[in-house]
């Protein structure tokens, strides 16, 4: 079968793995397998990030559990391209980590191995069950993560108290969106420039995808489905409207909140370190507004799997011990507490100062734990989805009505589930 998204990209990838090669030295970090070796492959973001998955790797080598890790960094910002750039060249590593939403399209072209029979029962019950919501595809587990996400709003207490708005204390009571575009006046007639709200529309690429296709799935929606529905038109033409009336701050310089400019911004746990140490006590951390189906909210965020690469069972036992040793409790944490993200397990959530029941950040940890969350399309189209949701939200930003908008994301979406066949089983 023909795969439309690897004949469009071929050339592009080839040449920037071959780049790559020179820059990365893959030629010297992925060998061939050999025994008691796992390479491993991680994205290069955060210099934090990046230290702690080091010394993680340092302390199960010394561990001598008779297999020990090779570790290469990708740039964060071609990794995927990367990735199936060493699919095409059957070049993977042993172990490869991804952005979770990617694992779909991972598994259909057969570059991933379940790890049903691989993962420790007493480990898989303690994974929150989102992560095991967004690694399973078709009825087998593919993937882990030491992390998830939250995803809501952050609010200066006392503004939205001076505007007399109520303030929200879950999910359950979460501002309609009607409630949210009477809150967004109240604090607009109190503010010089009537600025109020970040939307966070300096951040590009996944954001987009991230942070407001949970509009879409409160409203009823679906992006593989209904991307266009008359539900998903309003719910987005509100955040239209948000723009044409002037409530959103542009954020050019990412300060909008902690400047003060705005007493609302609608982002992801990341934000929290910074947010507090601006805002202190009159920090308030609120879900995202119901838009009719009850208020959703994102989850999700870079995961781990085993590659089929990977094919002896000696080398699948090596691997998978190893995402067992990131996944104690301890190891959680320790990534966890410099990236500020929902420790991926119940028992580091519990000794999480930020998640636990009295923590400041329960909401986003709640949340998950409840099923509350929405994983992004559970399909190996998602690649394509993301990109017109991307396109989309653009356009809609941009003032393009939105059904248009949305008409044009649904129909490149339908030609690529028609060119692979409604992505049928590949055995």
């Amino acid at each position: 079968m023909i795969r439309r998204f690897q004949l469009r990209d071929i050339l592009s990838l080839l040449l920037l793995f071959l780049s790559s090669c020179n820059s990365l030295s893959f030629g010297n970090s992925s060998p061939p397998s050999r025994p008691g070796i796992v390479r491993v492959w991680a994205h290069s973001g955060q210099a934090a990030e990046r230290q702690v998955l080091e010394r993680q790797v340092q302390r199960f080598n010394a561990a001598k559990t008779g297999a020990t890790v090779q570790l290469t960094f990708i740039p964060e910002g071609s990794y995927n391209a990367q990735v199936q750039a060493a699919a095409l060249s059957k070049d993977l590593p042993d172990v490869l980590e991804f952005d979770g939403p990617f694992v779909y399209n991972y598994v259909w072209q057969q570059n991933l191995v379940p790890m049903d029979k691989l993962i420790s029962a007493s480990v898989k019950q303690d994974l929150l069950p989102s992560i095991l919501q967004q690694g399973t595809y078709r009825g087998r587990l593919y993937s882990v993560a030491t992390f998830d996400s939250g995803l809501g709003l952050y609010g200066r207490r006392s503004q939205l108290q001076a505007a007399g708005i109520r303030i929200p204390q879950g999910n359950q009571d979460a501002w309609t969106v009607a409630e949210f575009d009477r809150a967004l006046a109240a604090l607009a007639a109190r503010d010089p420039d009537r600025q109020v709200l970040d939307l966070k529309l300096n951040l590009r690429g996944e954001w987009a995808t991230y942070g407001f296709l949970p509009i879409i799935q409160s409203a009823g929606g679906k992006a593989n489905g209904s991307l266009n529905s008359p539900s998903a038109v309003t719910a987005m033409q509100s955040v239209q409207n948000w723009l044409k009336q002037g409530y959103v701050d542009p954020n050019i310089d990412d300060g909008a909140f902690t400047s003060g400019r705005v007493p609302l911004s609608w982002v992801g746990h990341w934000v929290y370190k910074d947010y507090a140490k601006a805002v202190g006590k009159d920090l308030v951390v609120l879900p995202l507004p119901n838009f009719g189906q009850g208020s959703k909210t994102a989850q999700g965020s870079w995961n781990w799997g085993i590659t089929t690469n990977c094919s002896t069972p000696t080398c699948q036992k090596s691997a998978m011990s190893f995402l067992e040793f990131l996944l104690q409790p301890q190891e959680v944490l320790a990534m966890a507490n410099v990236n500020g993200a929902v420790p991926g397990t119940k028992q580091a959530i519990a000794q999480s100062q930020l998640y636990a029941p009295t923590g400041p950040l329960r909401l986003f940890a709640a949340q998950l734990l409840a099923g509350e969350t929405v994983p992004r399309p559970q399909t190996p189209a998602y690649p394509v989805i993301t990109s017109a949701f991307q396109e989309a939200f653009a356009n809609i930003r941009n003032g393009l009505p939105v059904k248009t908008a949305l008409d044009k994301a649904a129909t490149a979406i339908e030609i690529d589930r028609q060119d692979n066949q409604n992505y049928p089983d590949v055995q």
